[in-house]
């Protein structure tokens, strides 16, 4: 996640007087907004909770009204702050840390702690909804939807909750996976848009677990789901022999059939990003980036309207980087950004072994960098537990997904500490299991993925023989 505070404002308190407000950001997007005395407040309890010499530097208090200059001092410094924070690994997952977080989070949306209904979208475009409070975080939402579903407790770590965009046109965009420091009632009421859904989907890549999660009758629905969902708007690509043997596994209820199937075709499980720019293999190329199979997949048109394809896989990737930075938007004028003049412009950066002594860093210029970015971290995760001699079953629904590294940083990626199972003794609700029974393959893209490129792919010539710790 990437945190930031690129804006202040000047706000009036209950008693009429004005105080600065720091509006703090997530993935480029406001958060919350908090005074320095609640920053200080919460510096403190870490402190307290965790000893003086893990924490990092806070701004210290001033005697005197600050000057606009010292306004915007301090904005830098509460930035790298926060920040700091994340990133460290204890404090980054701590319940303090994520509880201020949250309530902030509410607190600025002014919504009230009651109980609502929230509806939850499947990928076959049926909806659950769920009755939770306003103030219930990430995991006792998804908590809710398996219980409802009737999901047992020990595949409940194999989905997530994403927050997505549909467009008119029917198109998807993942904006990115709900974190345990945030709501999902107010986040997805404060967007004010019915654009904007919450998704049910699985969230591993190795196509492995997909057979712990078919044995479960409630997993094989939501899996087979997910499978024609991702053909239909071709994300899977098949060709027309495969479209026919689809068809028929589903006329015949051969789910298991049809995923395994699914399985064998080029992008299954993968998650296919919005069109943006690259500068591999030429400055300013247009590309569609997908997720999955631990790699990027690169699909670029080159300024020559020449296409090629090709992929980096991430045990080839040195490290990764995602900045942020406020760009005017095109209106003659030069002045400074304000919230109001200003787009967000984020790009994913990573170091590529492309051959055995040459590496070279390739950015990715997109507003999904952050979620493209958290693709990469949770590869990594299952990548190094299952080296270690793990099961994704250990691994925790609460995942913490890494820190993003700022424009000077070179670190390399680290994977997040493994935390608790979940709690399996959970209150049973009405369940609508049988919500996901039916699923029709509707209008599948009959075409051949070989009719989609040029062939002249791009990659690297040298491949690791196993994943090691100076590979990420």
């Amino acid at each position: 996640m990437h945190f930031s505070i690129p804006e202040t404002e000047v706000r009036s308190g209950e008693n009429g007087s004005s105080y600065v407000a720091y509006n703090i950001h997530v993935n480029g997007v406001l958060h919350c907004r908090v005074r320095y005395s609640q920053l200080l407040g919460l510096h403190e309890q870490i402190k307290k909770e965790y000893g003086s010499n893990v924490v990092p530097a806070f701004p210290p208090k001033k005697i005197f009204t600050l000057t606009p200059a010292e306004v915007e001092q301090r904005r830098e410094q509460l930035e790298k702050y926060m920040q700091a924070v994340r990133q460290d690994p204890l404090l980054g997952a701590s319940e303090l840390f994520n509880s201020f977080l949250r309530k902030a989070q509410q607190e600025t949306q002014q919504i009230p702690t009651e109980e609502v209904a929230l509806d939850i979208c499947l990928s076959n475009g049926q909806k659950v909804t769920v009755n939770i409070l306003t103030s219930d975080q990430t995991e006792d939402v998804l908590d809710a939807v398996a219980t409802k579903l009737d999901l047992t407790d020990d595949l409940v770590g194999y989905f997530s909750l994403f927050l997505i965009r549909e467009g008119e046109d029917g198109g998807l965009t993942f904006v990115r996976k709900l974190q345990e420091f945030e709501l999902p009632y107010v986040s997805i009421t404060s967007l004010r848009s019915s654009e904007f859904h919450i998704l049910l989907r699985k969230s591993y890549w190795d196509m492995a677990y997909d057979n712990d999660v078919m044995d479960n009758r409630v997993g094989l629905n939501l899996l087979y789901a997910q499978t024609v969902s991702d053909i239909e708007r071709g994300w899977i690509l098949v060709n027309k022999d495969q479209h026919r043997q689809l068809k028929s596994l589903q006329e015949k209820g051969s789910k298991k059939e049809f995923i395994h199937l699914g399985q064998t075709l080029k992008y299954y499980g993968y998650i296919k990003f919005d069109p943006c720019i690259t500068d591999f293999p030429e400055k300013g190329c247009q590309v569609i980036v997908s997720a999955g199979n631990n790699e990027l997949n690169f699909h670029v048109k080159l300024p020559n309207e020449q296409m090629k394809e090709g992929s980096f896989k991430v045990t080839r990737m040195r490290c990764w980087r995602v900045t942020s930075s406020q760009v005017p938007i095109a209106n003659g004028t030069t002045n400074p950004c304000s919230s109001a003049k200003c787009d967000v412009k984020l790009e994913l950066a990573f170091e590529y072994l492309m051959s055995k002594d040459r590496l070279q860093w390739v950015t990715i210029t997109s507003q999904q960098a952050i979620m493209m970015s958290i693709c990469l971290q949770s590869m990594v995760d299952e990548l190094m537990v299952k080296k270690s001699g793990g099961s994704i079953k250990k691994m925790l629904r609460k995942r913490h997904n890494g820190s993003i590294h700022r424009a000077d940083s070179q670190q390399a990626v680290k994977s997040p500490p493994l935390l608790d199972s979940p709690d399996p003794n959970r209150e049973q609700v009405v369940k609508l299991s049988t919500k996901l029974s039916s699923v029709s393959l509707r209008g599948i893209s009959a075409s051949n993925s070989a009719n989609d490129i040029s062939g002249n792919d791009f990659h690297g010539n040298y491949a690791f023989e196993g994943i090691g710790d100076d590979d990420l």
